[in-house]
């Protein structure tokens, strides 16, 4: 039996592979303009770091993550009982967040008054989740994340910054939804908790048994169920923004004017809390009403002023967001956006027969050192046969040496959209290609 790809997860082939490598160099160049610098952790770490920073009651840590042990470790675990120490429990990143701030904890990215901590990344994270469109066990996503500022104009200099990243890459800004809420914090959230956990509790004989059992752990996270009976009856659950204390209004009506007066069209959602525990204050998404079924999320993100603190460093606010570079193919795909081919070859070198073959392949290196994508037959095809896979190459031009032309010193130089041919002395092919791509 052939063995595939585990479920859940997918090769990039090379067309897709190049543009996820030019998704990246979009970002970097958007977010750069920002001040954001890239930062590079480890697709593994240590387990407790995603209980702390991200909650145990999420079903990202509950049910989701992917947790490594070495062989040995499993070994003594099931033979002899003895569980594997903390820093020897390891998981697969569910998300980029924790581990950048740990990063910034860890060598004191944000010392006492210094400015804050722009940084950015790109890579896979790890979820089992059940396998759908727009959703896989290991995906690609970019994000951003600033440490050690608190003001409201972080807040809106990232959702813009985000906003023209998704019009960079080609996704219509008019097939996107920017929802915006405020999660509150550590002094006006508690008390709205529990005046949804009192809600939840009259309203039980409506909630599906998860949302139950959230009403115990995080109520806030029932918002977020996609049962069509539970949604009922959160819709009329009390409204976050209607029992936020003044700190939070004022910076929730602050990043609000500011985005306004950018231009940037948003829609307050109350029902916004996004999937994990560490968020306080602002927090946002993009959704896309197209090509994407119930999973509509492109991307999106909050503030976490708590997040370092969990982690084990000094107080350090923060705000960040990720996007999933599969999603946003999704929503290209289904905006018409065409993809970039990466076959690619200026120059193809055709043997006419073996006794050519030395001076062709010398030729296909000086063309290839001079900065020309350039091939030529590895499998002693016929003439015809290589002029058509010349063709399947997406080759420009095709440089034909046979012995005569050989013997004269020069090329029959064929150029494949018009079909006209020229001689060319085999020590001007690469001036004459310089020439002819100019």
């Amino acid at each position: 039996m052939a063995i595939n790809a585990p479920e859940g997860t997918r090769d990039l082939l090379p067309d897709e592979a190049l543009f996820w490598n030019q998704f990246k160099q979009t970002a970097a160049e958007v977010f750069g303009a920002y001040g954001y610098l890239l930062i590079e952790t480890p697709i593994m770490e240590q387990t407790e770091l995603f209980v702390r920073g991200i909650g145990e009651a999420t079903d990202v840590v509950s049910k989701e993550m992917f947790t490594a042990i070495s062989g040995e470790n499993l070994r003594r675990w099931v033979e002899e009982g003895k569980a594997p120490k903390a820093k020897s429990r390891l998981s697969l990143r569910p998300e980029g967040t924790a581990g950048v701030v740990r990063a910034v904890v860890q060598h004191d990215l944000v010392p006492q008054g210094a400015a804050p901590a722009k940084l950015m990344y790109a890579g896979p994270m790890f979820r089992a989740e059940r396998p759908q469109k727009g959703r896989q066990r290991q995906f690609n996503q970019v994000g951003v994340e600033c440490l050690g500022a608190e003001e409201p104009t972080i807040d809106a200099e990232a959702i813009i910054m985000l906003m023209r990243f998704y019009e960079k890459v080609g996704i219509p800004r008019d097939s996107m939804r920017l929802l915006l809420n405020s999660m509150g914090c550590e002094k006006c959230r508690p008390a709205y908790r529990e005046k949804v956990r009192a809600y939840m509790d009259e309203h039980a004989d409506g909630l599906c048994e998860t949302c139950l059992t959230r009403a115990e752990v995080n109520p806030l996270r029932a918002f977020d169920c996609k049962n069509p009976q539970c949604a009922a009856v959160m819709a009329e659950a009390p409204k976050i923004t209607d029992h936020l204390c003044d700190e939070c209004l004022g910076h929730y009506g602050a990043v609000k004017a500011l985005l306004d007066g950018a231009g940037v069209a948003y829609e307050e959602d109350y029902k916004l809390v996004r999937g994990l525990d560490y968020y306080t204050r602002t927090v946002f998404e993009v959704q896309v009403d197209n090509g994407m079924g119930s999973q509509n999320a492109i991307g999106g993100g909050g503030r976490y002023d708590k997040l370092a603190e969990e982690v084990g460093g000094r107080p350090t606010p923060g705000l960040g967001f990720a996007l999933g570079f599969e999603r946003c193919v999704l929503a290209l795909e289904a905006a018409g956006v065409g993809f970039p081919r990466a076959q690619k070859c200026d120059l193809f070198v055709a043997c006419v027969d073996d006794s050519v073959r030395a001076r062709a392949f010398a030729l296909v290196q000086e063309c290839r050192d001079a900065g020309f994508t350039t091939e030529m037959d590895h499998q002693k095809r016929s003439l015809k046969s290589q002029f058509k896979l010349a063709d399947k190459l997406g080759a420009a031009w095709v440089a034909v040496l046979g012995p005569d032309e050989l013997a004269a010193g020069e090329v029959t130089l064929r150029d494949m959209g018009t079909h006209t041919e020229a001689k060319v002395r085999l020590e001007e092919v690469v001036g004459e290609m310089g020439r002819a791509i100019l």
